[in-house]
């Protein structure tokens, strides 16, 4: 288990919420990029699939913690462009 890895994604994590508010908040998707938003995903996923192949351990809750925060801003992207097509 590496210090440096938890440290990388207790800091990301620490930033998604903020992100999920603006997106719960806002209700627009101006200033969110879905295609960024789900490189992100694939990256988590990427490193869940290492830790469960090469280096099981703990880390990979903060893995999985970090993608259900992302799946989250994802959702609220798309729930947001329904509602901005909605009032056109």
């Amino acid at each position: 288990m590496s210090v440096f890895e938890i440290l990388m994604l207790l800091c990301f994590g620490a930033a998604w919420p903020f992100s999920i508010h603006k997106s719960w908040t806002s209700r627009k998707t101006g200033g969110k990029s879905v295609f960024f938003l789900f490189v992100v995903l694939l990256g988590y996923a990427a490193g869940i699939l290492n830790k469960l192949v090469y280096d099981p351990d703990a880390v990979v809750w903060l893995y999985g913690l970090n993608s259900l925060m992302v799946g989250a801003d994802i959702a609220l992207y798309f729930r947001n462009r329904t509602l901005e097509r909605a009032a056109r």
